[in-house]
């Protein structure tokens, strides 16, 4: 069984079924949009395919594929998560697992400003890994935050034939583009919306449900100088270590574009480092 569920459609460019700028800030890690927008897919979901969770005994959710930052989309699954164990739970059936699709490669494109035809062969040349044997033959949820193309979609569905998994798979999206006739450009037009600059990208930053994602990770490494020196002067030096940490893992430091940017974030970190070691020194008492 192959399922696709979206609570709201992109039928007009002009009129947007949710609110633009709380769907950007979600895309640069404001966690409580994050929420928002879980609470409302799960009840949708639930009003339609109640029966679909009840009549599986064992359900699997896996966010969109990421090597090692999460996405967007992969805290919306979390608390999707959440309140779909507590649904589970007043129902007496055992709470969702979790799995992961793992990703080898990155890319520095900005994903929504591309053609299907550019998606497709960017994210089709990438490497996969899924653990058939974990997911095999139960109910299996993906989730996404936006359906444009179906480019996520197809390549997930290539990737479980060729894994030979069985099962039930449903596909699960906050939004989805229904008008074809629309450029899937729009995706960065919300992407976009509020989080246009520098100043407005610190405002989510500085936000206390503030969460470090890709997009906002990779924003970061590819700002021009002076606009990072800018960043940095309103966000201040305690985000810096989880910030390089993050990008260590992803192995952005043996990417090009992200080389300089990372550089002075680790300089910057070591700075304040002998900065503070000094000071502490010379505070002793006498």
């Amino acid at each position: 069984m192959n399922l696709s569920y979206s609570l709201h459609k992109i039928h007009d460019k002009n009129n947007s079924p949710f609110c633009e700028a709380e769907y950007s800030k979600f895309k640069f890690g404001d966690s409580d949009m994050a929420k928002k927008f879980a609470h409302e897919l799960y009840e949708g979901f639930i009003q339609n395919h109640a029966d679909l969770l009840l009549s599986h005994s064992e359900i699997v959710i896996l966010p969109s594929p990421y090597h090692s930052i999460p996405t967007a989309s992969n805290y919306l699954c979390l608390y999707f998560k959440t309140l779909l164990n507590n649904f589970l739970f007043t129902h007496g059936r055992n709470a969702v697992s979790e799995s992961k699709i793992y990703r080898n490669q990155t890319y520095t494109a900005d994903y929504g400003n591309l053609s299907f035809e550019e998606r497709v062969n960017l994210i089709g040349n990438d490497t996969y890994y899924i653990d058939r044997n974990y997911i095999d033959g139960k109910l299996c949820l993906f989730m996404d935050d936006i359906k444009i193309t179906g480019s996520h979609e197809l390549i997930v569905k290539k990737i479980l034939n060729q894994y030979e998994v069985e099962g039930s798979f449903a596909f699960i999206y906050f939004a989805e583009l229904i008008n074809k006739d629309i450029n899937p450009t729009i995706e960065n037009y919300y992407n976009y919306f509020y989080v246009k600059d520098v100043p407005t990208l610190a405002m989510v930053i500085n936000a206390p449900s503030f969460v470090f994602n890709t997009r906002t990770v990779k924003y970061i490494l590819k700002l021009e100088p002076p606009q990072l020196l800018n960043l940095l002067e309103l966000i201040g030096d305690e985000k810096l270590p989880q910030l390089f940490e993050l990008a260590v893992s992803n192995n952005y430091h043996t990417i090009d574009d992200y080389k300089h940017n990372l550089n002075h974030i680790n300089q910057s970190i070591t700075n304040k480092k002998s900065y503070n070691y000094g000071y502490q020194f010379t505070e002793r008492p006498a």
